[in-house]
Protein backbone atom coordinates (compact mmCIF):
# COMPACT_ATOMS: atom_id res chain seq x y z
CA UNK A 1 0.00 0.00 0.00
CA UNK A 2 1.53 3.58 -1.06
CA UNK A 3 2.53 5.45 1.34
CA UNK A 4 -0.08 8.12 3.01
CA UNK A 5 1.90 10.81 3.12
CA UNK A 6 3.24 10.31 -0.71
CA UNK A 7 1.98 12.63 -2.93
CA UNK A 8 -0.91 11.62 -5.10
CA UNK A 9 -0.81 11.69 -8.56
CA UNK A 10 -3.47 13.78 -11.12
CA UNK A 11 -3.80 13.47 -14.99
CA UNK A 12 -4.81 16.58 -16.96
CA UNK A 13 -5.93 15.62 -20.54
CA UNK A 14 -4.55 17.11 -23.77
CA UNK A 15 -5.95 20.27 -25.25
CA UNK A 16 -6.99 18.16 -28.21
CA UNK A 17 -7.27 14.11 -28.44
CA UNK A 18 -8.43 11.38 -30.87
CA UNK A 19 -11.57 10.63 -29.23
CA UNK A 20 -11.13 6.93 -30.94
CA UNK A 21 -7.99 6.24 -29.30
CA UNK A 22 -7.47 8.68 -25.97
CA UNK A 23 -10.07 6.86 -23.89
CA UNK A 24 -7.81 3.54 -24.28
CA UNK A 25 -4.63 5.77 -23.49
CA UNK A 26 -6.05 7.42 -20.72
CA UNK A 27 -7.71 3.79 -19.28
CA UNK A 28 -3.94 1.75 -19.93
CA UNK A 29 -2.08 4.74 -17.96
CA UNK A 30 -4.72 4.49 -14.69
CA UNK A 31 -4.56 0.73 -15.23
CA UNK A 32 -0.86 0.99 -14.62
CA UNK A 33 -0.47 3.94 -11.80
CA UNK A 34 -2.96 5.17 -8.86
CA UNK A 35 -4.52 8.04 -10.02
CA UNK A 36 -6.66 10.78 -7.48
CA UNK A 37 -7.73 12.88 -10.13
CA UNK A 38 -8.74 13.34 -13.53
CA UNK A 39 -8.86 16.76 -15.35
CA UNK A 40 -10.29 17.70 -18.69
CA UNK A 41 -8.80 20.58 -20.39
CA UNK A 42 -9.98 20.60 -23.53
CA UNK A 43 -9.60 24.03 -26.18
CA UNK A 44 -12.55 23.49 -27.85
CA UNK A 45 -15.97 25.52 -27.30
CA UNK A 46 -17.78 23.35 -29.71
CA UNK A 47 -20.11 21.87 -27.15
CA UNK A 48 -21.01 18.74 -28.51
CA UNK A 49 -17.43 17.59 -28.92
CA UNK A 50 -16.67 18.65 -25.07
CA UNK A 51 -19.35 16.62 -23.82
CA UNK A 52 -19.09 13.80 -26.30
CA UNK A 53 -15.25 13.39 -25.12
CA UNK A 54 -16.00 14.97 -20.94
CA UNK A 55 -18.48 11.46 -21.33
CA UNK A 56 -15.71 9.44 -23.23
CA UNK A 57 -13.16 9.84 -19.92
CA UNK A 58 -15.84 10.09 -17.40
CA UNK A 59 -16.67 6.14 -18.03
CA UNK A 60 -13.20 5.49 -18.03
CA UNK A 61 -12.40 7.35 -15.00
CA UNK A 62 -15.16 6.84 -12.94
CA UNK A 63 -14.70 2.83 -13.54
CA UNK A 64 -11.68 2.67 -12.15
CA UNK A 65 -13.04 5.36 -8.75
CA UNK A 66 -11.03 8.14 -10.34
CA UNK A 67 -12.54 11.95 -9.81
CA UNK A 68 -13.12 13.77 -12.81
CA UNK A 69 -13.10 17.45 -12.67
CA UNK A 70 -13.69 19.73 -15.99
CA UNK A 71 -11.59 23.44 -16.76
CA UNK A 72 -13.89 26.30 -16.24
CA UNK A 73 -17.45 24.66 -17.99
CA UNK A 74 -19.19 25.43 -15.09
CA UNK A 75 -22.88 24.23 -16.21
CA UNK A 76 -21.52 20.58 -17.63
CA UNK A 77 -20.40 19.54 -13.98
CA UNK A 78 -23.98 18.05 -13.41
CA UNK A 79 -25.29 17.83 -16.56
CA UNK A 80 -22.44 15.20 -16.94
CA UNK A 81 -22.08 13.54 -14.12
CA UNK A 82 -18.87 15.03 -13.45
CA UNK A 83 -17.94 15.48 -9.64
CA UNK A 84 -16.44 19.19 -10.34
CA UNK A 85 -14.58 21.95 -11.87
CA UNK A 86 -11.25 23.28 -12.37
CA UNK A 87 -11.34 27.36 -11.81
CA UNK A 88 -8.24 29.10 -14.04
CA UNK A 89 -8.93 32.30 -12.87
CA UNK A 90 -7.63 31.64 -9.17
CA UNK A 91 -9.88 32.85 -6.38
CA UNK A 92 -12.38 35.31 -8.30
CA UNK A 93 -15.41 33.26 -9.16
CA UNK A 94 -14.51 30.28 -5.99
CA UNK A 95 -17.06 31.26 -3.24
CA UNK A 96 -19.74 31.80 -6.34
CA UNK A 97 -19.30 28.31 -7.97
CA UNK A 98 -19.21 27.27 -4.49
CA UNK A 99 -22.59 28.18 -3.60
CA UNK A 100 -23.90 26.95 -7.37
CA UNK A 101 -22.82 23.31 -7.37
CA UNK A 102 -23.16 22.74 -3.40
CA UNK A 103 -20.85 21.61 -0.92
CA UNK A 104 -20.29 17.96 -2.20
CA UNK A 105 -18.48 19.40 -5.65
CA UNK A 106 -14.72 19.10 -6.25
CA UNK A 107 -13.68 22.95 -6.36
CA UNK A 108 -9.98 23.24 -7.32
CA UNK A 109 -8.65 27.02 -8.17
CA UNK A 110 -5.11 27.63 -9.93
CA UNK A 111 -3.57 30.28 -8.66
CA UNK A 112 -0.22 30.57 -10.98
CA UNK A 113 2.71 31.54 -8.57
CA UNK A 114 0.46 33.77 -6.05
CA UNK A 115 0.33 32.66 -2.43
CA UNK A 116 -2.25 35.27 -1.74
CA UNK A 117 -4.46 34.22 -4.53
CA UNK A 118 -4.27 30.50 -3.28
CA UNK A 119 -4.55 31.49 0.28
CA UNK A 120 -7.97 33.82 -0.92
CA UNK A 121 -8.93 30.61 -2.97
CA UNK A 122 -8.58 28.27 0.36
CA UNK A 123 -10.65 30.74 2.54
CA UNK A 124 -13.23 31.05 -0.51
CA UNK A 125 -14.07 27.36 -0.19
CA UNK A 126 -11.58 25.72 -2.82
CA UNK A 127 -11.31 21.74 -2.28
CA UNK A 128 -7.41 22.45 -3.45
CA UNK A 129 -5.11 25.46 -4.87
CA UNK A 130 -2.59 24.47 -7.80
CA UNK A 131 0.51 26.25 -8.42
CA UNK A 132 2.34 25.83 -11.68
CA UNK A 133 4.42 26.01 -13.77
CA UNK A 134 6.81 24.10 -11.16
CA UNK A 135 9.30 23.40 -13.72
CA UNK A 136 11.16 25.90 -16.59
CA UNK A 137 8.26 27.15 -18.86
CA UNK A 138 8.07 29.30 -21.93
CA UNK A 139 4.21 29.83 -21.23
CA UNK A 140 2.26 32.81 -19.36
CA UNK A 141 5.09 35.30 -17.69
CA UNK A 142 7.72 33.00 -17.58
CA UNK A 143 7.84 32.76 -13.90
CA UNK A 144 7.56 29.45 -11.97
CA UNK A 145 6.09 28.54 -8.64
CA UNK A 146 9.05 28.55 -5.99
CA UNK A 147 10.07 25.39 -3.86
CA UNK A 148 9.29 28.26 -0.68
CA UNK A 149 5.46 28.39 -2.21
CA UNK A 150 5.14 25.08 -1.52
CA UNK A 151 7.34 24.32 1.71
CA UNK A 152 5.52 26.86 3.67
CA UNK A 153 2.09 25.99 2.51
CA UNK A 154 2.46 22.29 3.34
CA UNK A 155 3.47 23.93 6.84
CA UNK A 156 1.05 26.61 7.29
CA UNK A 157 -2.20 25.85 5.24
CA UNK A 158 -4.32 22.96 5.37
CA UNK A 159 -5.99 23.09 1.84
CA UNK A 160 -4.50 20.44 -0.51
CA UNK A 161 -1.68 21.85 -2.77
CA UNK A 162 -1.23 20.68 -6.17
CA UNK A 163 1.81 20.84 -8.35
CA UNK A 164 1.73 21.67 -12.07
CA UNK A 165 3.66 22.36 -14.70
CA UNK A 166 6.81 21.20 -17.26
CA UNK A 167 7.63 18.13 -13.97
CA UNK A 168 10.85 16.09 -14.60
CA UNK A 169 11.83 13.71 -12.53
CA UNK A 170 14.20 15.73 -10.71
CA UNK A 171 11.50 17.98 -9.55
CA UNK A 172 9.30 15.42 -8.70
CA UNK A 173 11.96 14.25 -6.06
CA UNK A 174 12.81 17.55 -4.57
CA UNK A 175 8.71 18.89 -4.31
CA UNK A 176 8.12 15.32 -3.04
CA UNK A 177 7.86 16.35 0.24
CA UNK A 178 6.49 19.50 0.12
CA UNK A 179 3.51 18.64 -1.96
CA UNK A 180 -0.30 16.56 -2.03
CA UNK A 181 -0.69 16.18 -5.67
CA UNK A 182 1.20 16.47 -9.03
CA UNK A 183 -0.21 16.65 -11.98
CA UNK A 184 0.76 15.25 -15.65
CA UNK A 185 -0.13 16.22 -18.91
CA UNK A 186 1.98 17.06 -21.40
CA UNK A 187 4.54 15.51 -19.73
CA UNK A 188 3.52 12.12 -20.68
CA UNK A 189 0.87 12.35 -23.52
CA UNK A 190 4.03 12.95 -26.16
CA UNK A 191 5.35 10.08 -25.08
CA UNK A 192 5.01 6.31 -27.37
CA UNK A 193 4.42 4.86 -23.78
CA UNK A 194 2.17 7.35 -21.80
CA UNK A 195 2.17 5.01 -18.67
CA UNK A 196 5.87 3.78 -18.92
CA UNK A 197 6.73 8.14 -19.23
CA UNK A 198 4.65 8.39 -15.79
CA UNK A 199 5.79 5.83 -13.94
CA UNK A 200 9.69 6.84 -14.69
CA UNK A 201 8.52 10.71 -13.76
CA UNK A 202 7.31 9.21 -10.52
CA UNK A 203 9.44 6.57 -9.89
CA UNK A 204 11.31 9.06 -6.91
CA UNK A 205 8.28 8.88 -4.92
CA UNK A 206 9.25 5.43 -4.40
Amino acid sequence: MANEDRPQINLITPPAFDLETFPDTLAAVMDAVEIACLRITLATRDEIELIRSADALREVAHARDVAVVIDSHLLLVERLGLDGVHLTDGSKSVRKVRKELGADAIIGAFCGVTRHEGMSAGEAGADYVAFGPVGASTLGDGKQAEFELFEWWSQVIEVPVVAEGALTRELVEKFGPVTDHFAFGAEIWGAEDPAKALKDLIAPLG
